[in-house]
């Protein structure tokens, strides 16, 4: 099976996702851009078509363009990585690590991975931002920024604030009451570092409600049906828990939801790392961190990268914030 990562690259602690080839710290991003497989561009040409010829020879082909639409590929391979509209703007993969050169060589910002999924078609950067918060127990929470493009309009260029636990290793972006504070530029408008990075300060700004409100989890205790209700809801939806009523109330959704929460409930009850912690044994803040954990490390995947692509961009991203979302309403 060909993996999805083409090349990645990470320095400091071998990160969540165990991917990767590890560097020294503090490394130049030209270094980076080799070493996370990000050291070409995007090139494009338009998409060319074959003609038949009249009847009487067919043989007389011509080769024609559609000048709507273009082919991009890679400069390295001569690869093609996707067919889009001409009003397309690309962001190429140095663009994603230079985002960063002044956050790193002023802001006090680290870099910690970077990669390249799906052969080219995906690609992002994560530095380390410098913010964090202990929670009871010596439960610490990192602060960390994360940039990711895709060149085949599956992702827009999106600049995530998010968060890492620890002791666990758990992602998850910062959001609360169900808004994101992603910024997202989508791909028929050019991408301005600049002017992300100016919005950005309100972005970075929300770290300490975010922590305050993750407090709050760590101070809510939950008892007797709460777990299984808050599981039922994230992983089988907001009617899972009526259906299984309507059943008896002794039974719980079939596979593929079922081996999900069984996994969960053991992640919660004692199994998952830093289950046992002050902050999150037996509280709302265990809850979230049982679904971040199976998001992360757990759920099924074809492979390790898939499974980061879904934790970060996909399904598991999902999944995890309508446990932020769910876990918030404990709170309320």
């Amino acid at each position: 099976m060909a993996h999805l990562i083409e090349q990645m690259a990470f320095a400091g602690d071998t990160p969540w996702h165990r991917l990767g080839h590890r560097l020294p710290p503090k490394q130049p991003l030209e270094v980076w851009a080799h070493q996370a497989g990000m050291d070409w561009t995007i090139r494009e040409t338009p998409v060319r078509y074959m003609t038949e010829g009249p009847k009487t020879a067919p043989s007389l082909q011509t080769l024609e363009s559609f000048q709507d639409h273009k082919v991009l590929y890679r400069s390295d391979t001569q690869a093609p990585l996707s067919v889009v509209s001409s009003r397309y703007q690309v962001v190429q993969p140095r663009a994603v690590l230079e985002f960063y050169r002044d956050l790193t060589e002023i802001g006090g910002y680290e870099m910690e991975t970077a990669g390249v999924l799906k052969a080219g078609r995906k690609f992002w950067a994560l530095a380390r931002t410098g913010k964090q918060a202990v929670l009871k127990g010596s439960d610490v929470v990192d602060g960390y920024l994360l940039l990711a493009t895709s060149c085949d309009g599956t992702l827009a260029t999106t600049v995530t604030p998010t968060t890492v636990r620890v002791v666990c290793n758990n992602t998850l972006s910062i959001a609360l009451d169900g808004t994101s504070n992603a910024i997202r530029v989508p791909h028929n408008t050019r991408f301005d570092a600049d002017a992300i990075k100016r919005k950005l300060g309100i972005a970075v700004s929300q770290w300490d409600h975010f922590m305050h409100r993750m407090k709050q989890l760590s101070e809510r205790k939950v008892k007797g049906k709460e777990p299984l209700d808050y599981f039922l809801h994230v992983l089988c939806g907001p009617n899972a828990h009526e259906a299984t009523r309507k059943q008896g109330g002794t039974s719980q959704p079939s596979v593929p939801h079922d081996r999900a929460l069984k996994t969960v409930q053991a992640l919660y009850e004692g199994r998952g790392r830093g289950a046992e912690l002050a902050a999150a044994k037996g509280t709302a803040w265990g809850l979230l961190n049982a679904v971040t954990e199976f998001v992360d490390h757990e759920r099924r995947a074809r492979s390790p990268e898939y499974r980061l692509d879904s934790a970060w961009f996909g399904q598991g991203a999902a999944i995890k914030q309508r446990a932020l979302d769910r876990a918030l309403q404990l709170t309320s």
